[in-house]
C-alpha cells in the first residue's frame, strides 16, 4: 500500500478510539482519575528551543556531553554507503538535522503544553491525535491516497486491518511513554535518549547482518553512546542535587513551623 500519510492518520484514529474507551472505563471506575472524560477544550486544542520557549537552562556538562554526540554524528556522516556525492551527503544532512529539529520542537511543545491540560499525558494524546485527524484530510486528498487505498488488493482483507490497528495500539504505547520521559524529565533528556536507543539499534543491525564498516564509523558511534552515557550521568547527578535541596528545604520549613509552634505555647 502505497499510502503512508493514510497509515499514519489511521493510527491517530486508533489513538482517539483508545481515548475515548478510556474515558468510559473512567467514567465506570471514578477512582481511576488517570483518565480524563472525553472532552475537548477548543482553546486548549489550539495552544495543544528549550530555554527560549521553556525558558529551562542547561549545565555546561551536560551541553558538553551534547558536544560529544553532534562530534559523533558529524564524523560518521560520510561512513555510510551508497553515493557519496556532495549534494547527497548535503541533502541528508539537510533532512536529518530538519527530522531532528521536529522531533526537538514535538517534545518541546508537549512540556510547554502540559501544564494547559493538568499534566494528564491521556488528555495530551487526545488533543494531539485528534488535532492531527483533522490536519491530515487535506494532505490526504492532496496525495490521492483515498485513491490508492481503495485500489488497494487487500483493502478488505481482516489481516490488513488487524495489522494496522496492532500498529496503532503499538503507537498509542510510544507517544505515551514518549511523553511520560518528557513529562518527568526534560524533552532534552528525551533527545538524547533517542539518539542513543537509534545507535545502539544500527550497532545490532551492522553486527547481525556482519556488514564490515570503517574504523571512524564504531569511533563515531562509540562517541555517541559515550555522550549519551555521560549525559545521563549528569543529569542523574544534577536531578540527585535538586531532590536532596528540595528535601533539605522542606525539613527546614517544618522545622520553622514547629518552633514557631512551640514559641507560642
Amino acid at each position: 500500500l502505497n499510502a503512508p500519510i493514510f497509515v499514519t492518520w489511521f493510527q491517530c484514529v486508533i489513538a482517539v478510539i483508545v481515548c475515548f474507551g478510556l474515558s468510559l472505563i473512567g467514567n465506570k471506575f471514578p477512582g481511576i482519575d488517570e483518565f480524563p472524560a472525553f472532552e475537548i477544550d477548543i482553546k486548549i486544542a489550539r495552544e495543544a528551543l528549550t530555554y527560549i520557549i521553556l525558558k529551562q537552562k542547561t549545565s555546561l556538562y551536560a551541553i558538553f556531553s551534547c558536544l560529544m554526540i553532534i562530534t559523533g554524528f558529524i564524523l560518521g556522516i560520510d561512513q555510510e554507503g551508497g553515493s557519496k556525492t556532495t549534494s547527497n551527503l548535503f541533502l541528508g544532512v539537510f533532512f536529518g538535522v530538519l527530522a531532528s529539529l521536529c522531533v526537538s520542537l514535538n517534545a518541546i511543545y508537549t512540556k510547554k503544553i502540559l501544564p494547559h491540560v493538568d499534566g494528564n499525558l491521556w488528555r495530551l494524546t487526545l488533543y494531539n491525535n485528534l488535532n492531527a485527524t483533522i490536519i491530515f484530510i487535506p494532505l490526504l486528498l492532496f496525495n490521492n491516497e483515498f485513491a490508492a487505498l481503495f485500489g488497494f488488493s487487500k483493502i478488505w482483507s481482516l489481516y490488513f486491518w488487524f495489522i494496522l490497528i496492532i500498529s496503532g495500539l503499538f503507537g498509542v504505547a510510544i507517544g505515551f511513554i514518549s511523553g511520560l520521559q518528557i513529562k518527568i524529565t526534560s524533552p532534552l533528556t528525551h533527545n538524547i535518549s533517542g539518539t542513543a536507543k537509534a545507535c545502539v539499534q544500527t550497532i545490532i543491525a551492522i553486527s547481525a547482518t556482519g556488514d564490515v564498516k570503517t574504523t571512524l564509523w564504531w569511533f563515531s558511534n562509540m562517541l555517541v553512546l559515550g555522550g549519551s552515557a555521560a549525559y545521563t550521568y549528569v543529569k542523574h547527578s544534577e536531578m540527585k542535587a535538586e531532590n536532596s535541596n528540595t528535601n533539605s528545604l522542606n525539613r527546614t520549613k517544618k522545622d520553622d513551623i514547629n518552633d514557631e509552634g512551640s514559641s507560642n505555647v
